[in-house]
């Protein structure tokens, strides 16, 4: 059973590691939106913290995590157009469904806590999960304000 949480906390990490580098990507990506550039790297501090109090919990299970944030860099996303409008709905899609996983990871660590009494790690997820909710909520607030006036627009 040990190895099955540690196998669970080794993928949240991962997950969480991720969703920081999407989100700081964003920003990166859509510096000329300020809500973009400024909430996208505030929410990536939230990733990033989970990152490190995840690899901190995980020497319980004798995982070696690292903890920091490693930053991912890439071209600009395959297919569709170049329209930076367009893309913006793209990449905010894309994180919102990174968030929805690490969501989900954090609602399975949740209840894996709960049956195994472990008040650590359930006060860990109790930590952590609603920022992630928040970024959800972020991305999917963006989504509907941008989105009408991108999809209509010349």
């Amino acid at each position: 059973m040990k190895n099955k949480v540690g196998l669970a906390l080794a993928e949240l990490h991962r997950a969480e590691n991720d969703l920081a580098a999407g989100l700081l990507q964003i920003s990166d990506r859509h510096k000329a939106d300020h809500d973009i550039f400024y909430l996208g790297r505030d929410l990536a501090t939230w990733s990033q913290e989970h990152v490190r109090r995840l690899a901190e919990y995980g020497k319980a299970y004798d995982l070696d995590l690292d903890p920091t944030t490693v930053r991912k860099t890439g071209a600009e996303p395959s297919g569709g157009s170049h329209d930076p409008a367009l893309l913006l709905l793209k990449d905010l899609r894309a994180i919102h469904c990174q968030a929805a996983g690490v969501s989900l990871d954090w609602e399975i660590l949740a209840q894996t806590a709960q049956a195994l009494k472990d008040t650590d790690l359930l006060a860990l997820a109790q930590s952590c999960h609603p920022q992630t909710l928040r970024q959800l909520r972020w991305t999917n607030a963006t989504l509907k304000t941008n989105a009408p006036q991108i999809m209509v627009t010349p």
